[in-house]
C-alpha cells in the first residue's frame, strides 16, 4: 500500500482521512450488536486507546469529527483529538430489533443471516433499524463534508466512529456498494487510513493497534507497580 511520501507525489496533493474506531465496551466483548446503546469504554479498551495515540502524534490535522455517543467521546478525549465536532451521521448502524443480540442468537432463527445482505428486524419507532443502503447515505454526507477539507492545505480529517459505519464509509470512499464494507474488518481501539494514489482513492493504512499481548502484558506491569 502506498505511504504518505508516496501519495503525495501526485498533481493534486490530499490529506488523508484517518478513522479511529472506539476501544472495546462490554457488548463489543462479548460480541452483542451495539448501534444507540451508549455503553462505556472498558478498562481494556481504555489501554487500547491510549496505545494508539502515538499514531496520530505527527499528523497534521485539519478537523476531527466524532459520533455523539459516550464510547467514542471518551475515545476522542484519550487519542488527545481535541478540538472536536460531534457529528451525528457517525453514529453506529441502526440494528432495529437485533440491538442487544449477537449473530449467534440470530442463526439460532435466521442461519447463515448476515447484516450486509439481510438486514434486521424492525425495532421501536424511535430505531426502526437501517438498510446498507441508508447507511451508506450517511456516508456519503460525511464523506461531501470533508472533501474541502481534505483538498485544502494537505490537512488530515479524523473520524471518530463505530466499527460497521467506518466499514460501509470505507466501501463508499473507494466507490463500492455499502455492502461491500462486509470486506473490511475493523477491531476496536484501532486507526486506518483512506488516501488517494495518482488522484485515485487507495486504502493506505488498516486495522492499526498494539498487538493485544503486548497491551495486555503492559496492562499487568501497571497493575502490579500500583
Amino acid at each position: 500500500m502506498a505511504e504518505r511520501g508516496e501519495r503525495e507525489v501526485g498533481t493534486n496533493p490530499m490529506g488523508e482521512l484517518i478513522l479511529v474506531r472506539h476501544g472495546e465496551t462490554a457488548w463489543s466483548l462479548s460480541g452483542q450488536h451495539t448501534g444507540h446503546t451508549d455503553l462505556p469504554l472498558t478498562e481494556h479498551g481504555e489501554s487500547q486507546v491510549r496505545s494508539v495515540a502515538p499514531l496520530l502524534a505527527d499528523r497534521k490535522v485539519g478537523l476531527t469529527l466524532v459520533s455523539p455517543l459516550a464510547r467514542t467521546r471518551r475515545t476522542a478525549e484519550l487519542v488527545g483529538l481535541a478540538p472536536y465536532r460531534l457529528t451525528p451521521d457517525l453514529h453506529e448502524w441502526d440494528y432495529g430489533g437485533y440491538e442487544g443480540v449477537t449473530t449467534a442468537d440470530i442463526h439460532r432463527t435466521r442461519p447463515g443471516w448476515s447484516l450486509w445482505t439481510d438486514g434486521v428486524t424492525p425495532g421501536p419507532a424511535e430505531f426502526p433499524g437501517e438498510t446498507p443502503e441508508q447507511v451508506g447515505a450517511r456516508a456519503d454526507r460525511v464523506l461531501a463534508e470533508v472533501t474541502d477539507v481534505l483538498r485544502s492545505d494537505d490537512a488530515d480529517v479524523v473520524l471518530v466512529s463505530h466499527g460497521h459505519f467506518l466499514r460501509v464509509l470505507t466501501a463508499r470512499y473507494l466507490g463500492l456498494e455499502p455492502a461491500a464494507g462486509a470486506l473490511f474488518l475493523l477491531g476496536t481501539g484501532t486507526v486506518s487510513r483512506l488516501g488517494t494514489e495518482h488522484d485515485r482513492p487507495v486504502i493506505t493504512a488498516w486495522n492499526l493497534e498494539l498487538p493485544d499481548s503486548v497491551l495486555r502484558a503492559a496492562e499487568q506491569e501497571k497493575a502490579d507497580v500500583a
